[in-house]
């Protein structure tokens, strides 16, 4: 089995240590190369040269955007559920949702040995699992995406990032509350399509997802959505008002161990086969924690079994 391991040395909490140690496990399991990422869609560039050449599995050691990346360039060079590559992840980043989400631990060394112990039972015959993404239009999505005050607050979080901040949850925090006390000021520009529905005016921010929780803060999941999954259609949740003790209240919900997502102002629903956000001017857009730019329309339709990934069944329920 041939394997190619994709570091970005930049991540968040990536080692030099942590990547020899994970180069020395998988060594024992695969023929594996070792590649850095240096620029900004590089992992793209990769992962399209591992499909072409018939590699087996591509791993990722770093963080949702690599992954994200990743993705791109594989199902881009060979279609959505065609024979490609398995993505393996190991969590190098801040937030890591994506192998968070597929039940891959964000301790790198307990993911390391749940991808040696998924490589090993491949090997004795086991099969991938396969996920559904999101077709956003322009570029895959993994996990989420939004428009909106959620676009906002991932352009000022890469703003931070680019003036040498280090990104941690407590920043996405601050950045997020500053950007939705700004957002109350603001009138609601969105209107929001959904498949068999008249169009919902008045939309202050939507998010999209392709899997649940939407989040994490720290170790706590933020759920959107908690009956989307990567085996069922997509999920939306949007409002109509940016009251603050609304969304306070929406925000103790989201954040609950046990949510029961309901407010007057909001608009939620699952396994969706698109969502299409349409605006009166271009707002903030981001795909997988990475903000794309502004957008005045965006389709997002759900593609399923599109991805093999190295990962544990998926679990049934919440």
């Amino acid at each position: 089995m041939r394997a190619v391991l994709i570091v970005n040395p930049n991540a968040t909490s990536t080692t030099p240590a942590g990547r020899d140690l994970l180069a020395h496990a998988l060594e024992s399991r695969v023929e594996l190369s070792v590649v850095h990422t240096d620029h900004r869609g590089h992992a793209i560039e990769i992962a399209q040269d591992a499909a072409r050449g018939g590699v087996d599995v591509v791993i990722v050691h770093g963080g949702d955007g690599t992954v994200n990346e990743v993705v791109n360039g594989i199902v881009g060079q060979c279609g959505p559920g065609n024979p490609a590559p398995a993505v393996g992840v190991v969590p190098g980043g801040s937030a890591n949702v994506f192998a968070r989400a597929l039940g891959i631990s964000p301790d790198p060394i307990e993911a390391t040995n749940q991808l040696v112990d998924l490589l090993g039972a491949f090997r004795r015959g086991g099969s991938w699992r396969r996920i559904g993404l999101m077709d956003c239009g322009e570029r895959w999505g993994v996990f989420t995406a939004g428009m909106g005050v959620d676009g906002d607050v991932v352009a000022a979080v890469e703003a931070q990032r680019a003036k040498g901040r280090k990104v941690t949850a407590s920043r996405y925090i601050r950045v997020a509350v500053r950007e939705m006390l700004a957002a109350t000021r603001k009138e609601p520009q969105l209107t929001l399509h959904l498949p068999g529905r008249e169009p919902v005016g008045g939309v202050h921010f939507a998010f999209v997802s392709n899997s649940s929780p939407w989040t994490y803060a720290n170790s706590r999941p933020v759920w959107t959505n908690p009956d989307t999954t990567f085996e069922t259609g997509l999920g939306v949740f949007a409002t109509t008002s940016m009251n603050i003790w609304a969304n306070l209240g929406l925000a103790r919900q989201m954040n609950s161990r046990k949510p029961r997502l309901d407010a007057k102002h909001l608009i939620r629903d699952d396994d969706l086969a698109w969502v299409e956000v349409t605006s009166d001017t271009p707002v903030a857009c981001q795909i997988d924690g990475d903000f794309l730019g502004p957008r005045d329309r965006m389709r997002f339709t759900a593609v399923p079994g599109a991805l093999q990934v190295v990962a544990p069944p998926a679990r049934m329920g919440r």
